[in-house]
């Protein structure tokens, strides 16, 4: 099976989350012929596939997400977002990177590999650049229940640098997102006895928020990090003071920090120095960090033998579905390049899309050798 060709299939699906788009039927269609049993696991609108192969141990398990983030201004691409197009030996679309080449270059590798005693899974779902709720958070503790867990997830998420192989996830930051308001009394400039504004505090609570002491890192983690993305008054005048403001902000932790540990201290700095105010925080996942050395080594070399380098570790990057796997079993991602991932112009070189089915087709091999 060609990896480029599947790669445009699904590409055309403009998959924009939550949007299915008719691709889990094209990876269903695909995965039945190679003998695969499917099963859709679709919950509140959010399209998932889970497919199988097999019986017994071991078990190992890839997994993605065939939807995509929105194309941004259309104008600006050089193509058809969802076209597919091949040009200058690079494949150009929304979802190229991130991550339905990816998708395409493990079922071609599978089109190769047919013999294994044990089970071969896949988790496809549609909701990972969404909320990440219906998607693998859910469709886990099912496969938890029917004792269907494997002994090693492999994501397809984008994770090389320079070249497809050169790096591999072990793990993901955590990430917490907020929402703060400072409320105040609107008045005149020129009579601020007569009103109460609201900036100032808040610009002290944000202020505490970026000193507030987190940590240092660790040897595979950056230090965990506070970062305001908006402030916002809405206030056309130059001459009146206003009654609220409005902040964003998110923090990304490592391993060193507990989600809603740290969401509490967040709370009460808030309290203590945003006065009259409403707070939101929203949690989506701790990091996590995959330590078993046996099956990281045994990816790091299959990889070593498809392109001549044992690709490095790293834990850099946003988050994934793998926040929600680790709990379960030991987690790995390795995917195209990050470089154009989300990006106007997304795509990847049809050469790494080649590369990455012959390291999936590695992998696979060496797993189950």
């Amino acid at each position: 099976m060609d990896p480029i060709s599947l790669s445009q299939e699904l590409i055309r699906c403009p998959s924009i989350t939550p949007q299915n788009a008719g691709a889990l039927e094209v990876i269903e269609r695909h995965l039945t012929a190679l003998g695969f049993d499917c099963e859709r696991l679709d919950w509140e609108g959010i399209g998932n596939l889970y497919a199988t192969k097999g019986s017994g141990s071991p078990h190992f398990c890839f997994a993605g997400h065939t939807d995509v983030v929105p194309v941004g201004e259309a104008s600006q691409w050089k193509n058809d977002p969802f076209e597919g197009v091949i040009k200058s030996g690079k494949l150009w679309g929304r979802g190229a990177a991130d991550m339905k080449c990816a998708i395409a270059a493990f079922i071609s590798a599978l089109s190769r590999f047919s013999s294994h005693s044990g089970t071969i899974s896949l988790l496809i779902t549609g909701d990972e650049e969404g909320d990440a709720i219906f998607g693998t958070q859910h469709v886990f503790p099912f496969l938890a229940e029917n004792e269907l867990i494997p002994d090693l997830c492999l994501i397809g998420e984008p994770t090389s640098l320079v070249q497809v192989g050169d790096s591999l996830k072990i793990g993901r930051r955590g990430s917490i997102t907020g929402h703060l308001i400072c409320y105040g009394k609107q008045g005149h400039i020129a009579y601020p006895q007569n009103t109460d504004n609201p900036i100032p505090r808040m610009l002290a609570c944000l202020n505490a928020l970026y000193k507030l002491p987190l940590d240092k890192g660790t040897e595979l983690f950056e230090p965990s990090r506070f970062e305001v993305t908006s402030i916002d008054v809405g206030n056309l005048a130059s001459n009146i003071i206003p009654y609220k403001v409005a902040a964003r902000f998110g923090i990304r932790l490592n391993t060193l920090q507990r989600d809603k540990e740290l969401g509490k201290a967040v709370l009460t700095l808030c309290e203590k120095l945003a006065g009259d105010h409403e707070l939101s925080l929203s949690f989506h996942g701790n990091a996590f960090l995959t330590t078993d050395k046996e099956k990281i080594t045994l990816i790091q070399k299959a990889v070593e033998s498809v392109t001549g380098h044992p690709p490095s570790l790293s834990t850099t990057g946003g988050t994934s579905d793998g926040r929600f796997i680790s709990t379960y079993c030991p987690v790995i991602e390795c995917g195209m390049l990050e470089a154009t991932m989300h990006q106007v112009d997304e795509h990847v070189s049809l050469k790494d899309i080649t590369r990455l089915s012959s390291i999936y087709e590695a992998i696979l091999k060496a797993f189950f050798g």
